[in-house]
């Protein structure tokens, strides 16, 4: 038995050109090495699994002009992970080894993850290195959350923040790594696995191998992400809506008796048809179409949905539904609550077409009586 490599290291980018979605930082550190004016101290910022560490390996090798597989990396190229190396002792070992040029290329490259977890003592006896390294050292420092590194710290590093990856752009990647495998996949299945990365390729790319597992050889498809993913599918929201249309509650209410004995919360339910409604109104208008992180497909099923109602009627359906999730926490029968929210959006066609200007002439009648 072969030992498998997942797709996150299988397919990690070898340079700049393969770094997805971060191109305003890619392209100011490859310009920052084409001229030699890169800094000493870089720190990079981001959410998890968007490329901080990679972009590091990546400058390293390039400022010493190494190979990918050269052995010689290990004797430039120092990483430490600051979540379990993060005491004064661990700094001070790492201090010792600055003090001393590289054996082979130009530099000596130091990687810290998840800088945040060094302690302040530890901080503070990293600060005249970081300060005043020689001029063979690089330090790159790579944190989730840059609010819990000292200022002092911060002030004297060049700070580059990651974006969160686009929808889009973790689909297009993962359609590169499924023609690459030659592995069979549906465009939706792909889009709803980037859907649930949450913006971070490595996420993606783990989910990619699961659903590629699950499938154990035959096609990856839309129906077993969802099943698996425990996701509910785009479908259910149509449904109810064309329900709402029809100033039919029954509809609604069958559906979402059905997504529960599913095994599916209510509050996500009531969280996605907002963001259902919020999609509908959005695709009524060709410029925020784009707005929209679906497949083209399910764009087209948006926009012909969207053609059956107006604006204010969306928002009058989202208000209630925002309503809902507010109140959903404090509630006591939250089923009851969703439920009426639901038949609250049946029937507000009828009470605006029965009332017209009632409401505010009956407002006036309660303080007349």
């Amino acid at each position: 038995m072969e030992n498998f490599v997942v797709s996150a290291r299988k397919y990690r980018p070898l340079g700049f050109d393969e770094v997805v979605g971060q191109e305003h930082i890619t392209t100011t550190l490859k310009n920052a090495i084409d001229n030699n004016k890169l800094a000493q101290a870089l720190l990079f910022c981001g959410p998890r699994g968007v490329g901080k560490t990679t972009c590091a390996r990546i400058v390293a090798r390039m400022i010493n002009g190494f190979e990918e597989k050269a052995e010689i990396n290990s004797l430039n190229i120092f990483e430490l992970d600051a979540a379990s190396n993060n005491s004064v002792e661990d700094i001070r070992n790492l201090i010792d080894q600055v003090r001393y040029p590289p054996q082979f290329g130009k530099f000596k490259v130091y990687i810290i993850d998840e800088v945040h977890m060094l302690s302040n003592s530890a901080f503070n006896a990293f600060l005249k290195t970081l300060e005043e390294p020689p001029s063979y050292a690089i330090f790159i420092l790579a944190t989730t959350e840059k609010h819990k590194v000292i200022p002092t710290i911060l002030s004297r590093c060049q700070i580059f923040d990651f974006n969160r990856i686009q929808v889009s752009d973790i689909s297009k990647q993962l359609k590169k790594v499924a023609d690459r495998e030659k592995i069979k996949v549906e465009e939706e299945a792909l889009h709803l696995i980037a859907q649930k990365a949450d913006g971070a390729l490595r996420d993606g790319l783990s989910i990619f191998d699961l659903m590629v597992t699950f499938s154990s050889g035959q096609a990856v498809t839309f129906k077993d992400v969802l099943n698996n993913l425990h996701i509910l599918d785009y479908d259910y929201y149509f449904q109810v809506v064309d329900g709402l249309l029809a100033e039919n509650h029954t509809q609604p209410l069958l559906l979402l008796d059905e997504i529960l004995r599913k095994g599916f919360d209510a509050h996500n339910f009531i969280v996605g048809l907002s963001e259902h409604l919020r999609n509908l109104l959005v695709s009524q208008d060709a410029r925020t179409i784009q707005l929209m992180e679906v497949p083209d497909i399910t764009k087209q099923k948006y926009m012909d949905q969207s053609g059956s109602t107006s604006p204010s009627l969306l928002l009058s359906w989202l208000n209630i539904a925002n309503q809902c999730d507010i109140n959903y926490k404090s509630s006591k029968n939250q089923r009851l609550l969703v439920e009426l929210a639901l038949m609250k959006m049946a029937h507000v066609q009828s009470v605006v077409k029965g009332n017209g200007a009632l409401p505010a002439q009956e407002g006036l009648k309660k303080k007349v009586n």
